[in-house]
């Protein structure tokens, strides 16, 4: 097994120094210095949870840090070529597998470059919403890549599944590169999982291309998932698989694809022959729209960065009878329902001045919504505006709507419980909410749980 990773990348007034080095996994500590700045910021993100930062602008992002990346598959093709050198390749991909040109890693694997390796690309596999990112619905059909003539086999029919082992057979690797979206409710992360189960049980390398965490790598938050919800396993008859509900980990874990799957490998006891391609010039603290690397929507529903920074706390509303937007240009940025008396939940949610958030009673109209929800329909509704996002939780903007919508809807609000909880995590929280508990003093619970993750998982991280 070897890893590649990236040691240090520095920008300083415009000026670039990169070293970037093989080493072991038992380095990956750091520096001693850096450990202790990061166990503090950790340590104190429970106390700044109750900080405002007062702007004129909304989100404003002149003072965050930024960094000029290179993902995965330039790293790939640059000093990492021997991973594939004469090798026929499967790839595992979608719309979000590009250089920081913007130009498709299928395109990429069969220009010059990779031929004169004697590269051969064979075999594509997509995830949920396939291999161009377009679909929002279950059964994905195989079929031919009418851009590259490749044959695409979907991982996505009514779940999502592994590789077929008649499939990876002929094969000599399977390259992966998908863009998480920084929380455990994403099913691409159970699609690398299976697909490396699949390799490992076939003895084929598995090759993940890296990409930044677009929410940064530090801020870890939210429940935990429970670990009687959790399922790891493979799909089989009879027993469904849980892509987005893997392990038990925070709702904002705060790790890339590549730490995910180093920390993945080891504790599910895959062995799969894994090797991670970095990103060079990430670094924690840095955002992905200050990375340099082109925003391409992740799935259908994922317009922009606000809606992904949301995102983590109000995917659990999908499994009630209230929109998140799906069929408007921001989901994710708002919920609504004909029953919600939006006016009296914005009063009660403003009253809480939650950090990072503002609130806004604003009816929309979903038009072909995915979910199905009130298509066609104006309503009554919530817009929840990002105005700083180093200060927002996500939990804890879902844990303030649940339990204010519940005060004003009473039964209008319906919740299909065992869904809410694989998405959110915890069914405590979800029935102490659902009491009238005071929701900060929950999440700020969950805060332990958390940290203890984060120093479970501090020997995978690739980043400083």
């Amino acid at each position: 097994m070897s890893y590649y990773y990236q040691l240090a990348s520095v920008n300083v007034k415009g000026r670039k120094s990169v070293s970037f080095v093989t080493t072991n996994h038992d380095q990956l500590t750091g520096h001693p210095s850096m450990m202790r700045t990061k166990r503090l910021l950790a340590a104190l993100l429970p106390i700044c949870g109750g900080c405002v930062v007062i702007s004129k602008q909304i989100d404003p992002v002149s003072e965050l840090a930024e960094a000029k990346v290179r993902p995965g598959i330039t790293i790939l093709l640059s000093d990492s070529m021997q991973l594939i050198r004469g090798k026929r390749i499967g790839l595992l991909t979608n719309q979000t597998g590009i250089n920081e040109k913007g130009v498709s890693d299928i395109d990429l694997l069969r220009e010059k470059k990779a031929r004169d390796a004697s590269v051969n690309l064979v075999q594509l596999f997509s995830p949920e919403h396939g291999l161009r990112g377009t679909e929002d619905r279950e059964n994905i059909a195989s079929g031919i890549d009418a851009k590259s003539g490749l044959p695409v086999f979907s991982l996505y029919g009514q779940q999502t599944m592994a590789p077929p082992d008649s499939i990876l057979r002929g094969l000599d690797a399977l390259v992966f590169d998908l863009q998480d979206i920084g929380t455990r409710t994403w099913t691409y992360v159970g699609a690398m999982v299976y697909s490396m189960r699949a390799s490992a049980r076939l003895h084929k390398p598995f090759i993940v291309l890296d990409r930044p965490n677009p929410l940064t790598g530090y801020i870890i938050e939210g429940p935990v998932l429970d670990s009687l919800l959790a399922n790891p396993n493979d799909p089989a008859p009879g027993r469904p698989g849980q892509a987005y509900a893997l392990w038990p980990m925070p709702l904002r874990h705060g790790m890339t694809m590549g730490e995910l799957a180093l920390y993945y490998n080891d504790v599910l006891k895959i062995h799969a022959d894994l090797h991670v391609v970095p990103a060079v010039g990430w670094r924690r603290d840095v955002w992905f729209d200050l990375t340099g690397l082109p925003w391409v929507k992740p799935s259908p529903n994922m317009p922009d960065i606000h809606s992904a920074v949301l995102y983590p706390g109000l995917v659990a509303f999908e499994a009630t009878n209230l929109s998140v937007g799906r069929g408007t240009p921001e989901a994710f940025q708002r919920v609504g329902a004909p029953w919600l008396n939006a006016a009296a939940t914005v009063a009660m949610l403003r009253d809480r001045e939650i950090p990072g958030v503002r609130f806004y009673n604003e009816s929309f109209t979903p038009v072909n919504a995915s979910d199905g929800k009130y298509s066609g329909q104006t309503i009554p509704g919530i817009k929840i505006v990002v105005i700083n996002r180093s200060a927002l939780q996500a939990a804890r903007v879902g844990a303030a709507l649940l339990w204010a919508i519940n005060k004003t809807a009473g039964t209008r609000l319906t919740i299909e419980n065992r869904g809410f909880d694989l998405r959110f995590g915890s069914p405590s929280v979800r029935e102490a909410l659902l009491r009238g508990d005071d929701p900060d003093v929950l999440i700020d619970r969950e805060y332990k749980s958390a940290y203890a993750f984060r120093e479970a998982t501090r020997s995978y991280l690739i980043y400083r």
